[in-house]
């Protein structure tokens, strides 16, 4: 039996396929051996029921994923797995060389992960090849979920979100400064938390002032993360990830005026991923 898993730093997709030939697909909260220990993670496993029935069955497990890019790292999110899948041989890589796998194919091409946090590689169609980028939400991930979420915390406590927006935000959210600043410098995964609001621009996508974040936000990411790789424009640069995915019309006309040249907008890779692990493990 074949596991496959993507994890970001907010949920895992998992597929599994099945003897019989069908496959199964299941969700789970986000692994990321920077923000989880091992502890947690065998937590985060156990306390999917679906897994019990296939657990020492399991033969092979891929899982790519956020925080695996470094060999201690993957040897800790290894660990872990194999815990739980005592029968199973375990491979864990970044979750650039997922998405990679998951849009490229064997094809050469920029891969750009937008979700929680945001990232970006190179694919020679072998290989990934990171760029300048990957470095966190507090130096880094431009047009994140917690770059975004960093905004309007801001805005909002600074009174320059506008009236109606900031009341809308007040009344989802019902929170003040003195929560804000607690859940950030005084609770693990402020990041988490950050990106939490992210999705609030969806409701209010068309007002000037979410506009105006899109726009600035992307470009933010596209001049720091695609337009500085040497013969961009000779490939397809795809994308993976919930915002990248739920504000892609933002997106796609940041990338037109750069002219970079879309290829995919993915919001979950798993699908594609599990297609390409399949073809080649040949199950």
């Amino acid at each position: 039996m074949l596991l496959v898993a993507d994890s970001g730093s907010s949920k895992t997709d998992w597929k599994l396929l099945l003897p019989i030939g069908d496959t199964q697909s299941f969700e789970t909260a986000g692994i990321n051996p920077i923000f989880s220990t091992e502890k947690e993670i065998f937590r985060i496993l156990s306390h999917q029921n679906k897994f019990a029935p296939f657990a020492s069955k399991i033969k092979e497990i891929f899982f790519f994923g956020a925080g695996c890019n470094s060999p201690d790292r993957r040897e800790f999110v290894s660990n872990a797995l194999t815990s739980k899948f005592v029968n199973a041989f375990v491979s864990v890589e970044t979750d650039l060389t997922g998405a990679a796998y998951a849009t490229c194919g064997n094809l050469p091409g920029l891969n750009c992960i937008i979700g929680t946090e945001s990232n970006i590689s190179f694919f020679d169609g072998n290989e990934v090849k990171e760029i300048n980028s990957g470095l966190g939400y507090i130096l880094g991930d431009e047009a994140s979920g917690t770059y975004f979420g960093k905004k309007l915390i801001t805005d909002f406590l600074y009174k320059k979100m506008p009236i109606n927006l900031a009341a809308a935000f007040q009344k989802i959210y019902q929170i003040n400064k003195e929560t804000i600043i607690k859940n950030i410098y005084q609770k693990p995964l402020a990041n988490y938390y950050l990106a939490s609001f992210a999705m609030f621009m969806s409701a209010f996508e068309d007002d000037p002032y979410i506009q105006d974040i899109l726009t600035n936000s992307f470009t933010d990411y596209v001049l720091n993360n695609i337009v500085i790789y040497p013969n961009f424009k000779q490939y397809k640069t795809h994308f993976v990830g919930s915002i990248a995915f739920n504000f892609k019309n933002s997106l796609l006309k940041v990338c037109e005026q750069y002219e970079v040249n879309v290829g995919y907008i993915l919001e979950k890779p798993i699908n594609q991923l599990f297609d390409f692990i399949k073809n080649r493990e040949e199950f």
